[in-house]
């Protein structure tokens, strides 16, 4: 194990190499120069000039990169562009927002559809399932869009429940006020799909041969499904919850914006917009660090879910 995680670790370093010299290549050669979107449409040259000057972005190429990697090493990711605040009290103070949404979205995702997958799995072929698949394919077809306007006109608006929008400074506050209209909504969105793919994760479990061998040793059919398919399912569970776990450090953009949380996502977006190079540049590369990161665990966790796996 502890050969296999220092190999892991030495794996990330090229990995993570390669994803700062294309961010920083892909940034500087292919998007708009940030000195005219900060200038201004009736911004001089003269003035392009100074700004391009302050931004040091008339020094070499190399001499930038050199200066991006230890902004990496340091940990020192310099200030915004568009409202001069560090980029790590940015992140710091934007990012307790979006976990207080995203963390409760994230566990009611899993705690709610492995139930209902494996319920439905349980009831396979029967008219239960049949408009259980028709309901989830029609959610499915709708946008978030949707489900967020009618969330807010029903339960804000007409029913009062929650406010549309919101934020304090008290966690607590947020948890139990501000937050649950978003939670609930981006729920409900993602039941539908996550219900369809984990049902067909139980169903290929359920057709294997071991199962057929549970049922002829006399094991009840609810024995048979919560400790033989559950546990076995849980390899493509954990993959599927890996893929989406770096996303609840992100935060949904709509979701943010149209509730007006002050996340970590609607302040990409606006860094987007603003064209703010070093706030997006060091959320890539936080991004991907934390994604291979999370890999790392899941492939850990592979073998504490399944002894069979051998970590190679």
């Amino acid at each position: 194990m502890a050969a296999y995680l220092i190999r892991r670790l030495w794996q990330m370093i090229p990995t993570l190499l390669g994803v700062v010299l294309l961010v920083f290549f892909l940034f500087k050669y292919f998007g708009a120069d940030p000195a005219v979107v900060l200038g201004g449409l009736n911004a001089s040259p003269e003035m392009v000039e100074s700004i391009r000057e302050q931004l040091g972005l008339n020094k070499p190429v190399w001499e930038q990169l050199w200066i991006f990697i230890k902004q990496i090493v340091t940990f020192d990711w310099g200030k915004s562009w568009a409202t001069h605040e560090s980029i790590g009290h940015l992140f710091a103070t934007r990012m307790p927002a979006t976990l207080t949404v995203m963390i409760p979205i994230l566990i009611l995702q899993v705690v709610l559809a492995i139930p209902f997958a494996l319920a439905v799995a349980y009831v396979r072929g029967s008219l239960t399932d049949r408009m259980v698949m028709i309901l989830t394919t029609v959610a499915v077809s709708i946008s978030l869009l949707v489900y967020v306007i009618l969330a807010q006109y029903v339960f804000a608006f007409r029913l009062g429940w929650f406010p549309v929008q919101g934020w304090s400074d008290s966690t607590w506050t947020n948890l139990k006020q501000y937050a649950p209209l978003p939670v609930l909504t981006v729920v409900m969105v993602a039941l539908a799909p996550e219900i369809r793919l984990y049902r067909s994760f139980f169903l290929d479990e359920i057709g294997h041969d071991y199962v057929r061998t549970a049922r002829a040793k006399g094991m009840s059919e609810n024995t048979v499904l919560f400790k033989h398919v559950l546990r076995n399912a849980m390899m493509p569970i954990l993959t599927n919850v890996s893929v989406a776990l770096p996303g609840i450090f992100v935060g949904s953009f709509l979701i943010e914006v149209f509730f007006s949380i002050p996340g970590l996502g609607r302040e990409i977006l606006l860094a987007v917009n603003r064209a703010d190079y070093p706030v997006i540049q060091a959320f890539s590369i936080y991004l991907a660090f934390l994604t291979m990161v999370v890999n790392l665990v899941t492939d850990l966790l592979y073998k504490l879910v399944d002894p069979r796996v051998v970590l190679k």
